[in-house]
C-alpha cells in the first residue's frame, strides 16, 4: 500500500519564505527524491508519496520541522490505497491513493492532521487518535520541535548521545521530550504501523 500525504503551510506569508522553503525541502528529502517522490507546488503546498507504514511517522517529522521555526505550522491530510507504482512526478501522477489524499485535504476544517482510507470506521478511529495527538503536537515550542526532529532522525541513539549531539543535559533532553509528548507519538506511530497492516 502507498501513503500520499498532501499539505500546506500554516503562516506561509509571514517571515521570509526562503527560510521554511529550506526546511520544508530538507525535510521532505528525507523521504525520497524530488520531484518523484515529493514536490513542493503553489507556493505553499507539498505532496510526498511513502510506504503506507510510514505515513504518521513522516507527518510527525514534518510538523517537528516547521514548528521548530516558530512562525509555521502545517496542515496534512493523508491519502492510503492499495497502488501500483507510478512513474514521472508525484504532483501529476493519480490512482486511488492520491485522490483519497485530495479529497481528505479538501475537507480538512479545523484539523491539522487526517487520513482517508477505503474503511470509514478505521477513519474515524485514526482520525481521533490524531486530533487527541495534535492538542499537543500543536503547542510545541520551537525548542521542543528541534529536540523532537532531531531524535526522529536519530532513534538509535540515546538520551546521552542526543544530550551530546544536541549540547544539552541528559535532563533537558528527557524533560523537553516529555513536554512534548514524544513517547506518546512514538506509541501512535507503533499503534498505526500495525493497524495499517490491517486494511
Amino acid at each position: 500500500m502507498v501513503a500520499v500525504i498532501t499539505g500546506d503551510i500554516i503562516a506561509s506569508k509571514q517571515g521570509e519564505k526562503a527560510v521554511w522553503h529550506e526546511q520544508l525541502q530538507s525535510g521532505l528529502s528525507k523521504f525520497g527524491q524530488q520531484p518523484h517522490d515529493w514536490d513542493i507546488y503553489r507556493g505553499d503546498s507539498f505532496q510526498l508519496a511513502v510506504a503506507a507504514d510510514q505515513a504518521f511517522y513522516a507527518c510527525l517529522y514534518l510538523k517537528a520541522c516547521l514548528r521548530a521555526l516558530k512562525l509555521y505550522d502545517v496542515r496534512i491530510a493523508i491519502g492510503i490505497a492499495e497502488q501500483k507504482a507510478y512513474s514521472g512526478m508525484v504532483k501529476e501522477a493519480d490512482g486511488p491513493a492520491f485522490y483519497r489524499s485530495g479529497e481528505a485535504f479538501d475537507a480538512i476544517k479545523k484539523q491539522r492532521l487526517v487520513i482517508k482510507t477505503t474503511q470509514p470506521n478505521w477513519d474515524e478511529k485514526m482520525n481521533l487518535m490524531f486530533k487527541l495527538a495534535m492538542l499537543t503536537a500543536d503547542q510545541w515550542s520551537p525548542v521542543v520541535a528541534e529536540t523532537i526532529k532531531i531524535t526522529l532522525e536519530n532513534l538509535d541513539k540515546s538520551q546521552v548521545e542526543l544530550a551530546a549531539l544536541l549540547q544539552k543535559s541528559q535532563s533537558v533532553i528527557s524533560e523537553t521530550l516529555k513536554r512534548g509528548g514524544f513517547d506518546e507519538m512514538l506509541a501512535l506511530d507503533r499503534y498505526f504501523r500495525k493497524e495499517i497492516s490491517t486494511l
